[in-house]
């Protein structure tokens, strides 16, 4: 390493004849020209044994669970052919990674293909019942009337371009935003208190909410039903259908946002503390802000939870055809116990009535995530084009003061001290220099264009204020004796006394 740092022709010797001296090492980039450099591999790409071992575990798991459900077994359905395929997919999987590879890779590859497949029954069984519901409630769909009208004139036996769910969507949208009011302060402040304060209370508050997050649905109507409506209301409405979803969705709220604030890395906290921040502006400041993203999911899981509620719905706020926009008096329906009401009767109609009903709550869902998405979705720090534009506006205004400051204290400086120094600006570097030339002898006719137009740096002239006051020196203090010596007017009992 040293024979690349240090050449040769370093060594340097001096006039006097002694032994050379090493100059100081160099570094030096030494020359690519012939060296071959090999194709750059991407870490995520699979290669075409990787490729070769999943298709044929693919094709050879459904070619055994065929011949065991068609040829050499009994067995028959759809969903058992898919079990045994998959494992059989997953064995013959492992056995083709294992030819080449060892113990540690086959558990890595299969742990991987487990995970993948794990996220695609997933996705399948969620694309499964959107697509199902939407097939199944097409007939009720396309017409606009199941958008703009209620049930309050259409029966079981009437068709479908008659009645609709207006009634339903309102009633959803008015019991779900008074849970949301509810439950959104209430479950991000307990969230951090548990975080922020703690103490033995707060490990009681989080027992309780744990326990309250397996608390059935039907538990949490009755509960509504006995304390909100048989003691307070005495009639069902919306606002107690509110109090019973907010019931079950308080604790999903406070779970998630427990676990989002104690991701915030301590260092944002005691940094801020470090500049002097009190705990409140802390929490609002640096906490929430960094937690945004994952609150917003917390939100969204409890929204999921309260929306699709019928039980307590059911027992809280009753079923009704007509429109009702008043939580507080009468029954309101949404849109789960709507669904509950339509696929009761036989008629095929209603059912129809009913997977559409379906389907309009899950477009309902899709869209709130979405909107949620939007608000909270960017990080900590990121900003939008318009809050970048304002914080370089502010930045300017910042700027502009702080010069307007400094002039104004450099003002107050010379008007207040007897002897100043002034820098001049590039404005007065022509006067200078001409200034220079008089006072100088003239230049050797040995310079260089490039000495003379090199600039002279611009030296600070000290000057004399002349509108500050000249100080007048102070009398000194004499002595009592000499006074008396010097002043005749003195008092005759002092005279008398000092002679």
């Amino acid at each position: 390493m040293s024979d690349l740092l240090t050449r040769p022709s370093d060594a340097l010797a001096d006039d006097a004849g002694h032994e050379p001296v090493a100059a100081p090492a160099r570094t030096f980039i030494p020359d690519a020209t012939g060296v071959e450099i090999g194709e750059r591999r991407r870490i995520r790409q699979s290669t075409i044994d990787d490729k070769f071992n999943l298709l044929g575990s693919l094709l050879a798991g459904g070619a055994i669970a065929s011949l065991l459900f068609g040829w050499f077994t009994p067995m028959t359905g759809a969903i058992g052919w898919g079990v045994v395929a998959f494992l059989a997919f997953i064995g013959l999987y492992a056995l083709l990674v294992s030819l080449r590879a060892d113990r540690q890779q086959v558990r890595d590859r299969v742990m991987t293909t487990l995970l993948y497949s794990a996220g695609i029954t997933l996705f399948a069984v969620l694309v499964f019942i959107a697509v199902y519901t939407l097939a199944r409630g097409s007939e009720a769909l396309p017409h606009l009337n199941f958008f703009t009208q209620t049930m309050e004139l259409a029966g079981p036996l009437d068709p479908l371009s008659m009645g609709g769910i207006i009634h339903a969507i309102v009633g959803t949208l008015i019991q779900i935003s008074i849970a949301l009011a509810i439950t959104v302060p209430l479950g991000v402040t307990t969230a951090v208190f548990l975080n922020e304060v703690g103490g033995p209370f707060a490990r009681f508050v989080r027992t309780i909410a744990d326990a309250m997050t397996a608390l059935p649905s039907i538990v949490a109507g009755l509960f509504v039903y006995a304390a909100i409506i048989t003691l307070i209301t005495h009639q069902r409405s919306g606002f107690a259908a509110s109090l019973a979803i907010t019931v079950m969705m308080l604790p999903i709220v406070i779970r998630a946002s427990d676990v989002v604030l104690r991701l915030v890395a301590g260092n944002l906290r005691e940094a801020s503390y470090a500049l002097g921040a009190s705990r409140v502006r802390t929490i609002w400041h640096v906490v929430l802000p960094t937690a945004k993203s994952g609150l917003v999911t917390a939100v969204i899981l409890g929204t999921a939870r309260g929306i699709g509620e019928t039980s307590p719905v059911l027992l809280t706020s009753g079923v009704t055809a007509v429109m009702n926009t008043n939580p507080f008096e009468g029954p309101m329906i949404s849109l789960p116990l709507q669904v509950f009401d339509f696929v009761r009767s036989p008629e095929p109609n209603m059912i129809a009535r009913g997977f559409g009903t379906a389907a309009v709550l899950i477009v309902l869902v899709l869209a709130l995530f979405f909107v949620a998405r939007i608000i909270g979705g960017r990080g900590p720090g990121v900003l939008t084009d318009r809050q970048r534009r304002a914080a370089a506006a502010a930045s300017m205004r910042d700027t502009q003061r702080m010069a307007h400051q400094m002039a104004d204290r450099e003002i107050e400086q010379r008007a207040s001290s007897p002897v100043y120094t002034f820098v001049p600006e590039r404005a007065d570097e022509t006067a200078d220099a001409a200034e220079h030339e008089h006072d100088t002898p003239a230049e050797s006719t040995d310079a260089t264009p490039s000495d003379r137009a090199t600039p002279r740096a611009r030296a600070p002239r000290t000057f004399v204020n002349p509108n500050f006051p000249a100080a007048t020196p102070a009398a000194a203090p004499q002595s009592p004796e000499l006074d008396s010596e010097h002043n005749p007017e003195q008092n005759p009992e002092q005279k008398e006394s000092s002679l």
